[in-house]
């Protein structure tokens, strides 16, 4: 989701402070949307999970890819509908209030959503420290690693302090660069593709192959952080849309790409063996050494915006819940130039989960959560079909395989780690658990937008 800065009648005078200081609209274009989104999804799918994928589908990932690409699209679908009829800087916080209404069901989706986009932003911000630390050393400590992604998180929250303006205009110039040199990575790469590393005969089974769909969602999941940046677009009813189908659109191309140019490439065995710098090394066959630098920067531009479009959003999401009743009214209101308490409480949970899990099971659980909460959005359409116009067997068909897929990588997170289930478990039912105990303690319900 995307932290926004014009916010409608702020009900109190701390919260008309952070609107009117946070006020722009129009400042986000349908480049930088579209740039917001694509940040928002790659960096996660190839660079920060692509090892967890490959380990699960083989040389059948671009498959995979695909798979997810479907889900996305179908959701996509939705979340376009709602965000035209409903444009506000909540996306799908405002989405779930409007379909569910006031309940602690409501604020525990909402807050559960938040502890999500903290679970991404340490996994994107753990993947640049890897990345970078590849430029110093070839053997790099653990406090280094810490130190590089611990140092992004920082950075990127200065940005977002700074406003709507200058983060957007930042995430385009970072998206173009990263973009520019994947698709030369990929167009180049494709001509070396070794036709037997693609072969059929090598997939496995069907079951694999959808296990990999499920881990790599959090790829596709950025998407929804377009629909935060509506209260800033000039016109949210007609951009919105164009911008969440045209990002889409294009990572779905892009990761088939440079799905096919990995797998073709290098064998399983050599994925498994690199798989946590597997694209700068499918780089090295056809571009040497320097093919593996440009990777790795390519990797820093991309796990950078990653961090910096999911850091706008989900100090949004807690912006909007603090300010809608379900976390206290201090989150919602300017801190520092314009950053809130919540975009600077964000930053300091992600650095907690940094320092504190291994983030390679909670990648799964990540994706897991996101289809969850994807399946919910849809679930709360379904009760808005007659606002929004929405063909119902579209979001039927969005919600119901959101949750097939929910319950396949459940399985596939069972089976390799357990642990990550009881992750998942625990912070959903925390999530309700807070938010049924701020409801009693004080009193406060959530203002219906």
């Amino acid at each position: 989701m995307a932290l926004s800065l014009s916010f409608p009648s702020a009900a109190s005078s701390a919260e008309a402070k952070a609107a009117k200081a946070r006020s722009g609209a129009g400042q986000i274009g349908m480049t930088a949307a579209v740039s917001i989104g694509i940040g928002g999804m790659v960096g996660a799918g190839i660079f920060s999970i692509l090892g967890v994928v490959a380990q699960a589908a083989g040389n059948a990932m671009w498959l995979a890819f695909a798979i997810g690409g479907v889900v996305a699209l179908l959701s996509t679908y939705s979340y376009a509908k709602l965000g035209a009829t409903y444009p506000s800087a909540g996306g799908a916080v405002s989405f779930l209030v409007k379909g569910y209404g006031d309940s602690v069901f409501t604020g525990g989706l909402n807050i559960f959503m938040w502890a999500g986009y903290i679970i991404s932003l340490a996994l994107y911000a753990t993947a640049f420290g890897s990345y970078a630390a590849t430029f110093i050393t070839d053997a790099p400590s653990t406090l280094l690693l810490k130190s590089l992604a611990i140092g992004s998180v920082l950075v990127v929250t200065f940005v977002n302090a700074l406003g709507a303006k200058v983060m957007g205009r930042g995430e385009t110039i970072i998206v173009a660069i990263k973009l520019t040199i994947l698709v030369i990575f990929a167009a180049v790469g494709l001509y070396f593709v070794k036709p037997g590393n693609l072969s059929p005969t090598l997939w496995p089974g069907a079951e694999s192959v959808l296990f990999g769909a499920g881990v790599l969602f959090i790829g596709y999941e950025g998407f929804g952080l377009i629909t935060n940046t509506a209260a800033d677009m000039r016109n949210p009813k007609k951009m919105l849309p164009r911008a969440l189908y045209t990002a889409v659109i294009l990572v779905i191309l892009l990761y088939l790409a440079v799905a096919v140019t990995v797998t073709g490439n290098l064998s399983n065995a050599e994925i498994e063996r690199t798989k946590d710098y597997a694209l700068a090394a499918a780089a090295k066959p056809f571009l040497g050494e320097i093919g593996f630098h440009l990777i790795a920067v390519a990797a820093l531009f991309s796990t950078a915006s990653a961090i910096n479009a999911t850091l706008f959003g989900s100090a949004n999401v807690c912006y909007m819940i603090a300010r809608d009743g379900e976390l206290p009214a201090r989150l919602a209101q300017i801190e520092w130039r314009q950053a809130t308490g919540g975009l600077l409480l964000t930053a300091g949970l992600v650095l907690v989960v940094m320092l504190c899990f291994d983030l390679s099971g909670i990648a799964m659980m990540g994706s897991a959560a996101f289809l969850l909460l994807y399946a919910a959005v849809n679930g709360g359409h379904l009760r808005l079909l007659k606002e929004t116009g929405a063909n119902a067997l579209i979001v039927w068909l969005s919600m119901l395989i959101c949750l097939v897929m929910f319950g396949i990588l459940g399985y596939y997170t069972y089976q390799q780690q357990p642990a990550a289930l009881v992750a998942l478990v625990g912070i959903g039912a925390g999530s309700f658990a807070v938010e049924a105990v701020y409801r009693q303690m004080t009193g406060r319900k959530i203002k219906l937008p």
